[in-house]
């Protein structure tokens, strides 16, 4: 059965908290050029590119950045402060004006993200932002480019490129946590892939790159993603190429395309079901938390990236709360100090 993430089948207002917290800053490695990098967290609780997993029932992954905070995420990176932006209001069902469940709340949410990750990139900061679900791609690669950023890593264990080129908007509504790749790359409604202050799609396909695909030879793999000019490297190619030759490959593609502020986008089911389960779509074959630490230091080493993003952990499927100390130690490794 297809994954449920990519099942397509609305808004919520909310206001911005906006919280620097007094955390002392931590001077780590530059990721993107200086001399010092200063992480800040950015919570951005939203599970409004979700479909309801039961009913009207709001998936959980919004409830992630508060289960990472509980278990040391701010201390483990020495983030030099948190801003967080309120959890909006979930509808489970159709929104008016548009085929995208919770479509008006997104890009409502979408602006204020991407102002919030602009601000901290403008401030010389490195803008972690911490999901939600994986539609919080599209205010954090917008705030990127606002911020003179150009180019994509999506690290996801799905390409996410649902859009209405490849199924029947009038039969069910679209989850943008499924289509978010397709977004950022301009294809879908205008609702979602026209942003102020931006001309053309947030990221154009050749300065796109996907990392972590596992579903390529399934019959419902959306196969016109293979005719774009988007750089693949699917799981199975990953794990036979080695992960410091993935993101050496990586490397050279962006330096190739002149791409020098990046934006990183981070799904955690890229991580194998065995290790991380507590995702909305859980599968194999994927990497280990160390494999997914080495490959995101390795593009951080580069200094091309110039902030992130981490989505998809749903504390609702991790009563006991197994998995968020493995989250933040992997993310520790990864942003944190060398």
């Amino acid at each position: 059965m297809k994954r449920r993430r990519d099942h397509l089948e609305n808004g919520g207002t909310f206001t911005r908290r906006g919280v620097l917290s007094a955390c002392a800053a931590l001077a780590v490695a530059p990721a993107w050029g200086g001399t010092a990098r200063r992480i800040e967290l950015i919570c951005a609780p939203s599970s409004l590119g979700l479909r309801p997993p039961h009913g009207d029932h709001e998936p959980g992954a919004w409830r992630a950045p508060a289960a990472l905070r509980k278990a040391g995420l701010e201390r483990a990176l020495g983030a030099a402060g948190v801003v967080e932006l309120e959890h909006p209001r979930y509808i489970a069902g159709a929104d008016a004006g548009t085929r995208i469940r919770n479509g008006h709340a997104i890009r409502e949410f979408s602006l204020r993200l991407a102002a919030t990750v602009r601000s901290s990139i403008e401030r010389g900061a490195f803008p972690l932002v911490v999901g939600g679900d994986c539609g919080v791609l599209l205010g954090g690669l917008q705030g990127s480019r606002l911020a003179g950023g150009r180019g994509l890593v999506h690290v996801d264990g799905h390409s996410d490129f649902s859009h209405p080129g490849n199924y029947d908007t009038s039969s069910r509504l679209g989850s943008v946590a499924g289509m978010d790749l397709a977004l950022a790359t301009g294809r879908g409604e205008d609702l979602l892939t026209r942003w102020p202050g931006i001309e053309g799609p947030l990221v154009g396909d050749a300065d796109a790159v996907q990392i972590g695909e596992r579903e390529e030879n399934d019959p419902d793999f959306y196969k016109d993603i293979l005719q774009t000019e988007i750089t693949r490297w699917p799981v199975r190619k990953v794990l036979k190429t080695g992960v410091r030759a993935t993101a050496d490959a990586v490397i050279a593609r962006l330096a190739a395309r002149k791409l020098e502020r990046v934006w990183l986008h981070v799904d955690l089911d890229v991580l194998d079901e065995k290790v991380m389960p507590a995702v909305d779509s859980p599968g194999n074959p994927g990497l280990t938390f160390g494999q997914l630490s080495e490959l995101i230091r390795t593009l951080l080493d580069s200094r091309r990236i110039v902030g992130a993003e981490v989505a998809i952990y749903d504390p609702e499927l991790d009563l006991h709360a197994k998995f968020a100390g493995p989250i933040v130690n992997a993310l520790a490794s990864a942003f944190g100090a060398a």
